[in-house]
Formats: structure tokens, C-alpha cells, sequence
């Protein structure tokens, strides 16, 4: 195996709720590459994809919360109701299983949504930290096809939604949560809650993690036997771990930091996903080594071009779930930051919190909408392509195909401004007297060579407008 060495990056984040920001996963410090032909191929695949949609949805939907984390006891959660005792808000929670309805549930509009915005993959939320599965199980009754939700022909929830959108050629991702609050073999009740970690000591009661680790072993066998293809496990919950792979860096994460080995099989895990699904994508979050095939910066971009696979997934609004009255970002935000993603190495992984009735905000639509106005427009210099070695001037990020015989520039423009009659940037230069491509319109522009970049003239046909980005495709003289 090869490994990399990768610095702890200074990252960029993007604007999100206060206490959000204090639970974002970081990124792992190292990078080994697949060794398995199959793998490799997927990864290859998943590397051209480029923009993805991440769902989350569960219990948290029903009152509008931080996804499940106010479930955990740390100093940096605020309950809203503080009157109310710790046991009576998890009772509470729990009890959210009774009003978890939803009527309206239908994939195929998120699909299609997905697809209008210019998304290539799926990462969905089968089971979140709570241990509300949104998939039939049968480890379990905590799950939506055990409610109100029962007698609808849609209750096995994870099927239809991975059905819709391979209809709709993205590649699938089952999202699964390693810890699982609501299992008495994760969480005892003979103990408190403390954290997010599990509240009792493993070496001491080895019988009841073993319970845990074959919990976890079978659901993760019915998604990877019982729902189709699936070309990503995306498993979250960086602090079930082996000890020995806690590094300092670990440690300084605070509450992420196990007492013990909360070490679950991954080799057994992956072993079993693999042989059912070949070349499948493993994605143990900020757990470095064999079973993390790219790494998942959150709510962040790397502040550096990273020449190995990663994702940066961050939310559209500002909550990974559904929260009334959040705040959308615009598209031109998240066009900008595709940019920059795409042109850092990386695939942007983009949030979408579905409503408790089974519908999408229609914020969300709207700038998904807008998103795919110019994706598919200008999506030549996005997906399929490669890092580049001067990837990045003033506004302006840079691309490649994979053959490097065309570079894109992505000039990101001011938002609601109209475009300008000029645009510029330094390096990359074009091949003398070649022609320089406009993806927004296809036309050809006139462009000057300057001491060490281009001026490009702007045609008439886009005088007036506004758009978030100029995409333009050239020859580079080098």
C-alpha cells in the first residue's frame, strides 16, 4: 500500500449554526490508497461524479432539530425546553417514533431534483446516531416500517429512495451511523449517558459489545444483501474505533475520544460488503487506513489542493435535517464553491434535509433549480475532469480533462451583478492562436494574451445578464 502523509490543513468554513459548528467531523490526517483492482475502478468512477446530494431524514424531522444530537448529554448541546429532565428529553425523543408520518414521501420528486441541480450520487441516511432506521430491518423495531408509517406501500423507506434515484443514474450511498444511542448494548441503561461514546467499559463486559458488534454487522449485511446496488458505505461516528488508531490528533477533538477500543470488525465489515457488492466504496470517517477510500472534510473546504480522493460535505441551508425557517444559501455560494472543490481535487457532497411530511422545502428546490441552470450549462468544466497544477487565480479556479489536452477556467463572478465587458486571469495561458471556448453559450470569444494569463472579451449575447460563474475551455500553451 501506498501512504501519504497529509498535514492537518487549515480549512475554510462555511457559514452554519453555532452549535453545528461545534460537532463537524475532521479530516484524517493520512491517506492510504486502495489496493483492490475493483475498488480502484470505483473510485475512479465516483472521482468523475463530482456533486452529490446528502439526505438527511429521520425522527429529528418531526420537531425541526439538529438531527439526533440533542439525544447526547455534552456541555455544548442547548436543549430548548431546560425545565425538562435529561431522561424525560430521551423518553421524549424516542416517543417521536409515534408522529413520524410521512404521508407525502415521494423519492422520485428528490430525484429529480437531484438531477435537475446536476448531482451524480446519493449518500442517504439509513440509520443516524438516535438508531432510527429508515430501512426494514430486522435487528430492530426502532424503524419507520414499525409505525404510522407501517401500511404505506413505500415504508421500507431506504428501497424506494436508492430505487429512484438509480433510475435516475446516480451512483448510491448508504449513510450508516456506527454508534446507536437507542441499542441497550451501545448505550446501557444501567449507566448514564455521559457523551456521544458508549457508557459503559467494553474490557469489562466484553459479552455485551460483542452483542453490538453483531447488531452492527447484521443491519449493515441487510443494506449491502437487500437493497440493490449500492456503490458507497458511508459510515459515520469517527469515535467507534480501534485504540490504536486514536492519534494525538484524535485526542484533541475533545468528546470524540473513546475511553476504550470501541473496535466493531471493520475488516469483517468490509469483507461482507465487498463480496456483495464488488469494489464498493468504504468510507469509515476520519478513521484512516484500508476501510476510509476517500476522505470528508465537513462544512469546510482544504485550504490546499489534495492530489488523493476527498469530499467536502456541507449544507445547503444551514442544518444537515429539516429545521424550520432555516437559511438557504444561494446557488451562486454553492456554484462558487463547486468550483473551488472540483478545482482543489475534491467532489462537493451537498446537504438536503427533507420535511417531516416526506417533502422537500421548496427553498431547497428552488436552488437546486437555479444550481442546475448552470450545471448544465457549464458542467464540462466540472465533472469528469482532474486536477490541474496552477489550479487557482484571484476568482477564477481551474480544471482539466483527464487527458489534459483541454483546461477549463471557472471565472466566479460577483453575485447579482451583471457580467462585466471584460474578464482576466493569470497563468494558464492558452495555446497561441487557438480559440477559446464560452460553455455558457458555446461561442467562441475573443481573447488578447497578456504577460502571463489571458483578457477575454465578452460577447453581446450575455450583456445585461447575471449569472454565478463564465466557464471557458482552451488549449493551454503548456
Amino acid at each position: 500500500m501506498v501512504k501519504q502523509l497529509i498535514a492537518l490543513l487549515t480549512v475554510t468554513f462555511f457559514v452554519a449554526t453555532t452549535s453545528a459548528q461545534q460537532n463537524v467531523h475532521q479530516q484524517s490526517t493520512e491517506y492510504e490508497w486502495p489496493a483492490d483492482a475493483a475498488v480502484k475502478a470505483k473510485l475512479d468512477k465516483w472521482q468523475d461524479q463530482k456533486f452529490g446530494m446528502i439526505i438527511h431524514w429521520g425522527l429529528y424531522a418531526v420537531p425541526g432539530i439538529i438531527e439526533s444530537w440533542e439525544l447526547c448529554s455534552e456541555d455544548w448541546i442547548n436543549r430548548p425546553d431546560s425545565n425538562r429532565s435529561y431522561d424525560d428529553y430521551k423518553k421524549w425523543y424516542w416517543g417521536l417514533k409515534k408522529d413520524f408520518n410521512p404521508v407525502n414521501f415521494d423519492p422520485e420528486s428528490w430525484a429529480k431534483a437531484g438531477k435537475d441541480a446536476g448531482m451524480k450520487y446519493l449518500v442517504f441516511t439509513t440509520k443516524h446516531h438516535d438508531g432510527f432506521c429508515m430501512f426494514d430491518t430486522k435487528q430492530t423495531d426502532f424503524k419507520i416500517s414499525n409505525g404510522p408509517f407501517a401500511g404505506n406501500p413505500k415504508a421500507d423507506v431506504a428501497k424506494y429512495v436508492f430505487d429512484a434515484f438509480r433510475k435516475n443514474d446516480f451512483m448510491i450511498g448508504a449513510y450508516f451511523s456506527k454508534p446507536d444511542w437507542h441499542s441497550e448494548n451501545y448505550w446501557w441503561p444501567k449507566y448514564a449517558t455521559a457523551n456521544r461514546n458508549n457508557n459503559y467499559d467494553i474490557r469489562q463486559f466484553p459479552w455485551r459489545w460483542n452483542k453490538f458488534k453483531d447488531y452492527t454487522y447484521n443491519q449493515i449485511g441487510e443494506l449491502m444483501h437487500n437493497y440493490g446496488s449500492v456503490d458507497i458505505l458511508w459510515l459515520d461516528g469517527g469515535w467507534v474505533r480501534p485504540l490504536e488508531t486514536v492519534t494525538d490528533e484524535v485526542r484533541s477533538w475533545g468528546a470524540d475520544i473513546p475511553k476504550w477500543s470501541q473496535d466493531i470488525d471493520m475488516p469483517k465489515i468490509a469483507a461482507m460488503a465487498r463480496t456483495a457488492q464488488p469494489g464498493i466504496l468504504v468510507v469509515d470517517r476520519t478513521v484512516h487506513g484500508p476501510y476510509e477510500n476517500y476522505q470528508t472534510p465537513e462544512q469546510r473546504i482544504p485550504e490546499k489542493q489534495l492530489d488523493h480522493p476527498w469530499e467536502s460535505c456541507m449544507t445547503l441551508a444551514n442544518n444537515w435535517g429539516f429545521v424550520p425557517n432555516d437559511q438557504f444559501k444561494s446557488a451562486s455560494t454553492i456554484i462558487h464553491s463547486l468550483a473551488e472543490v472540483v478545482a482543489k481535487g475534491g467532489s462537493l457532497l451537498l446537504g438536503i434535509g427533507p420535511k417531516p411530511d416526506g417533502t422537500l422545502p421548496a427553498e431547497a428546490t428552488q436552488r437546486l433549480t437555479e444550481i442546475g441552470q448552470w450545471t448544465s450549462k457549464n458542467g464540462e468544466a466540472i465533472y469528469s475532469t482532474r486536477i490541474t497544477k496552477d489550479y487557482h487565480a484571484g476568482n477564477t479556479w481551474f480544471t482539466q480533462n483527464k487527458n489534459a489536452a483541454i483546461r477549463y477556467a471557472i471565472v466566479c463572478l460577483e453575485e447579482g451583478k451583471q457580467v462585466p465587458v471584460t474578464v482576466s486571469w493569470q497563468t494558464n495561458q492558452p495555446k497561441s492562436k487557438s480559440k477559446i471556448r464560452l460553455l455558457q453559450t458555446g461561442e467562441y470569444v475573443k481573447w488578447t494574451a497578456t504577460e502571463n494569463g489571458v483578457t477575454i472579451v465578452l460577447p453581446k449575447s450575455i450583456a445585461g445578464k447575471s449569472y454565478p460563474a463564465l466557464a471557458f475551455a482552451f488549449t493551454p500553451a503548456q
